[in-house]
């Protein structure tokens, strides 16, 4: 991790703004403590991603991967917080990507009481040959891709008082 914060540095001439993990790798208890203190030595000033919303636990049932997200994320924000490292105050978009539900609806409620500063994860995207080989969910990038560009996103994210930064 130091090793991949120095390349960055070198390559751009400065720290990272923004320190984050693929598939959520720094939310893990393995992983956690040697992510905090890489951030903390190498760009101390960057903003790292929890992956924690801290709903009502009748909110996440229906989801397995935003509870286990959340409960990950709990001891992530007491390490980063005791770290004095900046982070979201709240994550949405966990979903099963591979039981293509309508991601309208879906948007609908990972904006429903997202605080300021919150962050959504999706992955829209075009699917290509190369993609299909190297990612079975492609599908919901497809769906992601043509809400996010359509005119129902523009309207549900002013219904939601919600502004893109």
């Amino acid at each position: 991790m130091k090793a991949q914060l120095a390349a960055f540095a070198d390559a751009f001439g400065r720290t990272p703004d923004f320190v984050d993990g693929h598939q959520h790798v720094q939310l893990y208890p393995q992983v956690r403590d040697g992510f905090v203190d890489a951030v903390i030595e190498t760009a101390p000033n960057a903003w790292v991603r929890q992956g924690g919303r801290n709903l009502p636990l009748v909110r996440q049932l229906g989801r397995p991967k935003a509870l286990v997200l959340d409960l990950l994320s709990a001891q992530f924000r007491r390490r980063a917080l005791r770290a004095d490292i900046a982070f979201n105050p709240a994550f949405a978009g966990a979903y099963d990507f591979s039981r293509q539900p309508d991601f309208g609806a879906l948007m609908g409620e990972f904006l429903d009481g997202l605080p300021e500063g919150g962050l959504v994860m999706c992955h829209p995207g075009f699917v290509d040959d190369i993609l299909v080989s190297l990612d079975p969910l492609t599908t919901q990038r497809e769906h992601e891709h043509a809400f996010l560009g359509g005119e129902d996103f523009p309207r549900l994210l002013a219904a939601n008082k919600v502004t893109l930064g």
